[in-house]
């Protein structure tokens, strides 16, 4: 038996066997430590057990000292959540802060501290920012995929930090949501298939791999498939986000649940439910989808945390949302701000009846046996980062996974021979908005919740990257208005999306704004050949964009690599990036998905030329 780090729990847990070694799929694999999870649940209070279930962020929290007088099984640092200087010395020091909080408990139970790297360690400046998951969806390589999450939980770790909330197995249908970046594809087997691998790269082997984060598959179930006008108001509308999923079981099953059993069998050990409603009920509170299906039906072993605040949005007040969703199955609930009015109320309702104590215990045991399965309580966890793997973070050998990831998720959509570009050409002239700007190429959930236009982290920017790759004989000039490409062999028109994220980012027509608008003209007045590129978070009605370029490509949000988009317009890679959404001809058109039984796209999923 594995000594342990808590000090109450030693003598009952000396009697325990050895656990058998982790399994290559999730059967078992957490109800196998079970046995020092229910010893370590027969020492603990009710009060402890409360607190193993709260999940406080910690920009809300109030003092240190509450993560010790509370008990908090976890914590988290939402978007934009940060500390003050946002630096990996400031996160390593503000995680390790917060953990020897923690061991200062009587029961010394350490804590999950969770983040939202959704595409790289992406909250922290310096960080390789990987493409988002719609660029990693064209790439159709789960391989990739893989590697990728792989090293973006060795840059997780080197901070010290544990949980990703990630990844994202959603398949929006309707690429008017404003989430549609954070899923890989509208096909829900592509999504399973590329869940199956982030998991596993986020996750490795089993979890006790030094490098491994716990990984969180969300959000559980019919985010991607909400039903446009039934959203949160913005602007007077009703949009997608937090919306109802308005279709029967079979059909939820198909197109929102099934693809979460790969990731189970891989091992996830933790999921989020949604924030959207089934059929007018919300996910957070729904005993049939929490228990019924995602527990019982497909035997899922690890522990379920709500989405940010979710529980609020039940009907009734707190209390009755607190009752409600822990009875339904959640078993730990991000607060944000409200823990310790939610410890009150969840205390009271345990004494009150109106959450039975095994409903408790079998919350708190099933985080706790995550717990076990990582680590935690093993003789050689540390509560400090592992040194050894700051040099890696950011590194150069990390920024080349992502360069690749980039120049394999371009889609070409059309050529008539403007490229590949030449590096001999006399001049190459760059312009528009996304040309020279990483936040414009990283979107939403990079530093920032909503992201940010700007040098807001490391990387290199598009322009840097033709200037590198161009021989010594070209000149590249630029401008930002699409004007100046005059006499140039080449015009490269980088325009598209701004950064946002969930509830700013849904969109009613999905069109270039009247800006790109602009630069394009400009920079077809000029008589050149014009390459554009599109930096977007989904597919968008831009027609007469295509029709107005000689060269289009559909970059997504590339990230912090720019020079994977250099390395595909010089030919030095050929495109093999393939639609993972359905492009449309128009708005009205929207939402359109393969299988359809009218189907007439712009271009079909799947498409993707090549040189």
């Amino acid at each position: 038996m594995k000594k342990v780090l808590f000090a109450a729990a030693v003598l009952t847990l000396a009697a325990c066997s050895s656990p058998p070694a982790p399994r290559p799929t999730g059967q078992a694999l957490f109800t196998s430590f079970d046995e020092q999870a229910n010893a370590l649940l027969a020492e603990m209070t009710l009060e402890e057990k409360i607190g193993q279930m709260t999940q406080p962020d910690q920009e809300f929290l109030k003092s240190d000292d509450h993560i010790r007088d509370y008990m908090f099984g976890s914590m988290l640092s939402g978007g934009g959540s940060d500390p003050d200087t946002n630096t990996f010395a400031a996160w390593r020091d503000l995680y390790e802060r917060y953990q020897a909080r923690a061991l200062e408990t009587r029961l010394k139970i350490p804590m999950l501290y969770g983040v939202d790297a959704v595409h790289g360690h992406s909250n922290v400046i310096g960080a390789v920012v990987f493409p988002h998951n719609i660029g990693l969806g064209a790439t159709r390589n789960a391989a990739l995929v893989e590697e990728i999450a792989r090293i973006t939980a060795k840059e997780v770790k080197a901070t010290g930090i544990n949980w990703t909330f990630a990844p994202c197995v959603a398949a929006p249908r309707d690429d008017r949501w404003g989430r549609t970046y954070e899923g890989f594809s509208e096909d829900p087997a592509l999504v399973a298939e590329l869940g199956a691998a982030a998991t596993r790269g986020l996750q490795g082997a089993d979890l006790t791999d030094p490098n491994a984060v716990v990984a969180c598959v969300k959000h559980f179930a019919g985010d991607g498939a909400t039903t446009f006008g039934t959203g949160i108001a913005r602007d007077g509308q009703m949009l997608l986000d937090r919306g109802d999923a308005q279709m029967s079981e079979e059909e939820l099953r198909r197109l929102a649940i099934d693809q979460y059993i790969p990731s189970i069998l891989a091992g996830a050990a933790t999921i989020m439910p949604s924030y959207n409603m089934w059929n007018g009920a919300r996910a957070s509170g729904s005993h049939r989808l929490l228990t019924g299906i995602l527990k019982e039906e497909l035997g899922f072993e690890g522990f379920l945390i709500s989405d940010f605040a979710a529980i609020d949005e039940l009907p009734g007040d707190y209390k009755q949302d607190i009752v409600e969703s822990i009875n339904a199955g959640m078993d730990m609930v991000m607060i944000p701000n409200r823990y310790e009015e939610f410890i009150t109320l969840a205390l009271e309702a345990v004494n009150e009846g109106l959450i039975p104590m095994e409903r408790i215990d079998d919350a708190v045991r099933r985080i706790l046996r995550v717990k076990f399965a990582y680590g935690l309580f093993d003789e050689g966890w540390s509560p400090k980062a592992d040194p050894a793997l700051e040099a890696s973070f950011g590194s150069a050998e990390h920024r080349e996974v992502a360069r690749r990831a980039v120049r394999e998720s371009l889609v070409l959509l059309k050529n008539d021979g403007a490229l590949p570009l030449a590096k001999t050409a006399k001049r190459i002239h760059v312009t528009g908005p996304g040309a020279d700007d990483i936040g414009m190429m990283s979107g939403g959930w990079t530093i920032d919740w909503q992201g940010k236009m700007g040098a807001i982290t490391e990387g290199t920017t598009i322009l840097e990257a033709i200037r590198a790759t161009v021989g010594e004989g070209t000149e590249v000039t630029t401008s930002a208005d699409g004007t100046g490409a005059e006499g140039a062999d080449a015009v490269v028109v980088v325009i598209g999306e701004r950064p946002y994220a969930e509830m700013n980012g849904d969109d009613t027509d999905l069109a270039l704004d009247a800006g790109d608008v602009a630069v394009l003209n400009n920079a077809r007045a000029a008589g050149v050949p014009v390459v554009t590129v599109l930096i977007s978070g989904r597919v968008m009605v831009v027609g007469d964009a295509i029709d107005g370029s000689n060269a289009f490509v559909a970059a997504w949000l590339p990230g912090s690599e720019g020079q994977g988009v250099a390395d595909v317009l010089f030919g030095d890679h050929k495109p093999t990036g393939k639609l993972s959404f359905t492009w449309p001809r128009s708005i009205e058109q929207v939402p359109i998905n393969v299988g359809d039984a009218t189907y007439d796209p712009l271009f079909p999923f799947g498409f993707g030329l090549t040189y």
